[in-house]
């Protein structure tokens, strides 16, 4: 299971990139102009840092046998897809109601934190 959360964050952490820097250099007017450079900013971010705590939980997954990591790892790519995906898409569609679904994405990275601490508190 390591070796799939290992290409899915390099290939989030690839995208992350990415899309920062076309976001920064060939969208930056227009996604001032239309006011959505925060939230286009906003995904990059959240999707950079739970990429990193998805390469934690592979490394971790190394060491430690726990289902609890498994979720963890699923948890955080689902969040990843689903909140910096709905944001990606507001920004490029202008589909407002995306914004709705952006909070499932988000309890989807507290859910994989709590895996991630169910993980440590098995192996105390």
């Amino acid at each position: 299971m390591h070796k799939l959360f290992l290409v899915i964050s390099s290939i989030f952490g690839m995208l992350s990139v990415a899309l920062g820097a076309f976001g920064a250099h060939a969208l930056k007017d227009k996604l001032q102009s239309d006011g959505t450079l925060d939230t286009y900013q906003t995904a990059v971010q959240y999707q950079f840092y739970h990429t990193l705590a998805l390469l934690a939980i592979t490394l971790l997954m190394t060491k430690y046998e726990s289902q609890w990591l498994n979720y963890a790892g699923y948890s955080m790519t689902f969040g990843i897809l689903i909140f910096s995906g709905s944001l990606y898409v507001l920004c490029f569609t202008g589909m407002k109601w995306m914004g709705a679904i952006t909070p499932i994405g988000g309890l989807l990275f507290i859910a994989g934190w709590l895996f991630l601490l169910l993980t440590a508190l098995k192996s105390m």
